[in-house]
C-alpha cells in the first residue's frame, strides 16, 4: 500500500488508497511516525495520495483494525513535523483519511475527494468528524450523506484543500526549511485546542509558547 523515498533528508511516502485497510498500512504509518520523530532536520513529511477503494472493500473489517487505524492517522495528525499531502485522482477511504489530518494539503487539477461506502451508506469513520471539523456541516452534508464527491474548486473554497497546482514539486521546495519540529508541534496544538477552549483556558497555553519563542529568540 506505501512506497517510501527518501530525498535529501525528506520523507516521502505514496500511499494507494485503493487497496483495503490492512494491518500492514497501519504498521506502515506508525513506522513513518517513528522515523520522522527520530529525525532533527526541519523540513516537512509528505504523503502523495490518490486511489479509492473498491465495492466491498470492508467485508471482513474489523473494529478492532479500524480502531488501530483512526489511531494511528491521529498520530500522523499530531507528528512533530509539518505534514503535507498532494492528492491526485479520485481520493477516497485511508487516502482520504490522511489527506485530512496533513497540514498542508495540495491537489492536483482534477482531484477529487470522497467518503467511501459500506453498509448502505458512506463510511461513518472519522472522516466524517473531520470533514464536519474542518469545513462545517452545511459544507459537507451532500459528501456525508449522498456521497457526492467533492472535487478541487468545492474542496478550496471549504478550506480541505490549500491550493490546486500541477507543479507540486514547487510548493514542496518552498516547505524544505520550514519551523522545526517541536515548534511546529506546539502551533498545531494551539490551532485544535482554540476550537474548544474559552480565551482565559487557552491564555496559559499561548502565554508559556510566546516565552518559549523568545528564549529561543535571545538564544539566536
Amino acid at each position: 500500500m506505501v512506497t517510501r523515498n527518501e530525498d535529501n533528508g525528506d520523507l516521502v511516502l505514496r500511499f494507494d488508497g485503493s487497496r483495503p485497510l490492512s494491518i500492514a498500512a497501519v504498521e506502515e504509518i506508525d513506522a513513518l511516525c517513528d522515523r520522522a520523530e527520530d529525525r532533527r532536520e526541519p523540513g516537512p513529511v509528505t504523503v502523495h495520495l490518490t486511489g479509492a477503494p473498491p465495492a466491498g472493500w470492508a467485508k471482513g473489517l474489523t473494529v478492532g483494525l479500524v480502531s488501530k487505524w483512526e489511531r494511528v492517522v491521529r498520530r500522523f495528525e499530531r507528528l512533530g513535523r509539518l505534514t503535507v499531502a498532494v492528492a491526485s485522482g479520485e481520493c477516497a477511504g485511508t487516502a482520504l483519511d490522511l489527506l485530512l489530518a496533513a497540514d498542508v494539503r495540495i491537489a492536483e487539477p482534477g482531484a477529487s475527494l470522497r467518503l467511501s461506502s459500506a453498509g448502505g451508506g458512506s463510511w461513518p469513520g472519522m472522516t466524517v468528524y473531520r470533514l464536519t471539523k474542518q469545513a462545517g456541516a452545511a459544507g459537507i452534508r451532500r459528501a456525508v450523506l449522498l456521497g457526492t464527491p467533492i472535487d478541487t474548486e468545492r474542496a478550496l473554497a471549504l478550506n480541505l484543500i490549500d491550493e490546486v497546482t500541477d507543479d507540486p514539486a514547487k510548493t514542496l521546495a518552498e516547505l524544505a526549511g520550514v519551523t522545526d519540529g517541536a515548534e511546529t508541534a506546539i502551533r498545531r496544538q494551539l490551532i485544535f485546542e482554540a476550537g474548544s477552549t474559552t480565551f482565559e483556558e487557552a491564555l496559559g497555553s499561548h502565554l508559556a509558547a510566546a516565552d518559549r519563542a523568545l528564549r529561543r529568540e535571545a538564544k539566536s
